[in-house]
């Protein structure tokens, strides 16, 4: 931790054993009047400053000695909310507890330590996030030395800290996105000093390799490739939560990806909040996503994909590298949020609605039976009816097989959050209605060209819906369900398409393709 970062990082003393009042006896007043005094905020001022200091790589990551097997009977329990970026955050805070001797638990009735890693984006998910910290208030107060912990994106918000110190005084423990590997002093704060324990910077750390990880199963892997978001889109706290863009040598990456071929892993998905950014703040060379992908696509990993994109740095160089087919599988998600170039401006996406759809003609060009998906807002501040429209006629000539749609939430401290919310909600929830059923209809249609088809299945599983029915993804990203031998999980098989629905088919394995390294 450097000087800044310490300056930032703030510890709250919760009780001690003075203290007239328990726990349970305390109220939200009694807080509110503590932290007047001794508590500083995550600056968002802070935040939004993109400071010179140098990023630095370390590799020498190790649990503290007076923390190894202090988890030892102790169990956790880690409750994800957001992206892939937020899964694989928390696979990294699990396999950290798991050396500290911690055990995993499905339930909090019976976790020691529990953690809810939180994500920012919407106002949906903040609430969602608050209910459930309502809902542990009884456990804490049941069993108080259960460890209640709330980190992840909402933990680097200032109105967030603000709103736990003043109303949840039961939470033990907030840290951010930037400094998950300082978990063991974190919990070891927690633990014996009895204190609550705030620690949020405000400024970035620095890339920490060699972090353990416990993956969410051995069929599929996350790899991150990079920190961070630069573009600064009006609507988006992002930037402000995960901080300024920062690569992974691609050293590093390249010998995750092969410990992951070696150890049988059928598909990896590169990650970074802007992921074709990847490189583009190295110094002493010019390698970007492009030279990274021709790299990994010679690894011996079926599938290799990677998310989420940003149409501004999806440049020639990548788009080459993928037109070679191979491992890299021909389906891209390309964020284009609205349709009107007059909307992207006030979104700051800094790309028009025609150097989007160049981007596509160019893509299609070179990979012709490219899947392409996409997000979109709908109701952004000042949408007008026609501005909408222009977003369904892009999506009706993009032909985007699936895509995530949403009403625009403002985020406190974003740009756009002081903008006039000019577009009534009835309008709002019509225009998300009717995008929404345009969607729908390119997906069915699309999925009735499959009927007949044979298509190559990475089987991950039983059905949801009926154990006896297996279920998995082609390399387009399309939900297969067949009935099969339970040995077929792990592996890629063919499958003949007989039925489609709008958003999944249903077929008769035939053959199996490649098994598990």
């Amino acid at each position: 931790m450097n000087e800044q970062q310490r300056k930032e990082t703030t510890k709250i003393k919760q009780s001690n054993p003075g203290d007239k009042k328990s726990l349970k006896e305390k109220t939200s007043e009694d807080f509110a009047k503590f932290f007047e005094t001794t508590y500083v905020a995550p600056s968002l001022k802070d935040a939004k400053k993109r400071g010179k200091e140098e990023i630095k790589v370390h590799r020498d990551f190790e649990i503290p000695e007076d923390m190894i097997g202090v988890g030892k009977d102790k169990k956790f329990y880690i409750r994800t909310y957001g992206c892939q970026m937020n899964e694989h955050d928390t696979e990294v805070m699990a396999g950290i507890f798991m050396q500290l001797g911690f055990e995993p638990t499905t339930t909090t009735d019976d976790a020691d330590v529990i953690l809810l890693n939180t994500c920012a984006i919407r106002e949906n998910a903040e609430n969602k996030v608050f209910g459930e910290i309502g809902h542990l208030k009884p456990l804490k107060q049941k069993n108080p030395d259960v460890l209640l912990g709330v980190c992840g994106c909402m933990s680097q918000e200032e109105s967030v800290v603000n709103r736990i110190n003043q109303k949840h005084p039961f939470v033990d423990m907030i840290f951010g996105t930037h400094n998950i590997h300082r978990l063991p002093q974190i919990i070891r704060e927690a633990m014996f000093s009895k204190e609550r324990v705030v620690e949020v910077w405000s400024k970035e750390g620095d890339v920490i390799e060699n972090l353990p990880k416990v993956r969410q199963g051995n069929i599929k892997a996350w790899v991150n490739i990079m920190y961070g978001c630069d573009k600064f889109c009006t609507y988006c706290i992002v930037p402000y939560t995960r901080g300024k863009e920062r690569s992974r040598r691609p050293e590093d990456i390249i010998q995750e990806v092969r410990q992951l071929a070696a150890q049988g892993y059928q598909e990896i998905t590169l990650l970074g909040q802007n992921v074709n950014a990847y490189g583009k703040d190295f110094e002493d060379m010019k390698y970007g996503l492009g030279e990274l992908m021709d790299e990994i696509r010679k690894i011996d990993i079926p599938r290799i994909r990677f998310t989420t994109s940003h149409p501004r740095d999806f440049d020639d160089r990548l788009i080459e590298v993928l037109a070679k087919g191979g491992n890299l599988v021909d389906h891209i998600h390309l964020p284009v949020q609205s349709g009107s170039s007059e909307i992207l401006k006030l979104m700051a996406r800094k790309y028009s609605r025609e150097s989007y759809l160049e981007l596509v003609r160019k893509i299609k060009e070179a990979i012709p039976n490219v899947t392409l998906t996409t997000d979109i807002i709908v109701g952004f501040p000042n949408e007008t009816d026609e501005q909408f429209e222009e977003t369904l006629s892009l999506v009706r000539e993009v032909g985007f097989e699936s895509a995530y749609t949403f009403i625009y939430s403002p985020r406190d401290g974003t740009p756009a959050a002081k903008m006039q919310d000019n577009i009534p909600m009835r309008v709002k929830k019509e225009r998300l209605q009717r995008l929404n059923q345009l969607v729908n209809e390119q997906a069915a249609e699309t999925m009735k060209n499959y009927i007949g088809q044979e298509v190559t299945v990475l089987v991950e599983g039983e059905s949801k819906n009926n154990s006896e029915v297996l279920a998995g993804y082609t390399e387009k990203s399309k939900l297969v369900n067949f009935k099969g031998p339970k040995s077929a999980i792990g592996k890629i098989v063919k499958v003949k398409i007989n039925k489609a629905k709008t958003w999944s088919l249903d077929g008769e394995m035939i053959e199996e393709v490649a098994e598990v390294n």
